[in-house]
């Protein structure tokens, strides 16, 4: 099932609860504390992502 079928439009106002509900739970400075982790997880992840196809190259030649 595709996603953004399963949610329906997502128009402006549902964006702006939703940012209102995370800064509701999680306040407004553990908010860049959250983002900068995220950051730092998506910047690992890539570099897994590199060297497992420098791996797999490295296996083919």
């Amino acid at each position: 099932m595709n996603m953004l079928t399963f949610l329906g439009v997502v128009g402006p106002w549902q964006i702006v609860l939703i940012v209102l509900a995370i800064v509701l739970l999680f306040g407004g400075k553990k908010i860049p504390e959250l983002m900068k982790g995220l950051g730092k997880g998506m910047k690992s992840f890539k570099e897994g992502l590199k060297e497992a196809e420098n791996d797999i190259k490295k296996e083919i030649d």
